[in-house]
């Protein structure tokens, strides 16, 4: 009788083993199939990285993203930077960090120093920011995972380039745009057919 009790309990353990290891590779199937099922990440990521060490997310230049930056000067000495965008969706503050095809923020450069980071189309940039002389202003777009929006191994950027001079009645400080579809020393990639000289 107690023999016959051990029998059953041992019968008894090895039935919820084997019930649980079943459980276990049923669970792990249905991973696997909504793994399999669930789209691939976007792009690739490269082992190229920008300043901050984001890498670069590589996509086909077909519906890529695009950009072109227009700066202007204001009535009080500062500048409105308005971005033109192609294939791309500014993501609200708030939003999952991963990266999603054509969305994102973008990040604003003058001569390499970050100064903001854009969810929205426009900015401005105030007197002190840009001081006398000649200054670069970057736009490059970025993932909401932080990485870089890249096509042909080249971040998707545009420049302008502003100049700020003493002010006087008879001058005005400039601004004109520069073509980053062509290569340039930031080796950046911008709309090709977007007019960015600023006004």
């Amino acid at each position: 009788m107690a023999w016959t009790g051990r029998l059953v309990t041992a019968l008894a353990v090895c039935g919820v083993l084997l019930a649980g290891s079943a459980g276990c590779g049923s669970r792990a199937a249905q991973e696997q199939e909504q793994s399999a099922g669930s789209p691939s990440p976007v792009g690739r990521l490269l082992e190229e990285r920008d300043d901050e060490g984001r890498p670069y997310r590589e996509v086909d230049e077909v519906d890529a993203p695009e950009v072109g930056v227009e700066v202007t000067p204001d009535t009080d000495g500062g500048w409105d930077v308005r971005l033109r965008v192609r294939n791309f969706r500014f993501s609200p503050d708030g939003t999952a960090d991963r990266a999603v095809p054509g969305r994102g923020l973008a990040h604003l450069y003058v001569n390499d120093r970050l100064v903001a980071l854009l969810r929205t189309p426009g900015h401005h940039l105030s007197p002190h920011t840009v001081r006398r002389g000649t200054h670069q202003v970057t736009v490059r777009l970025y993932a909401d995972d932080e990485s870089v929006w890249a096509v042909g191994g080249k971040p998707v950027e545009s420049t302008a380039d502003i100049t700020v001079s003493e002010p006087s009645p008879t001058t005005a400080p400039t601004a004109t745009g520069r073509k980053t579809a062509d290569p340039d020393p930031a080796g950046g990639r911008g709309s090709p057919d977007q007019d960015r000289r600023a006004r």
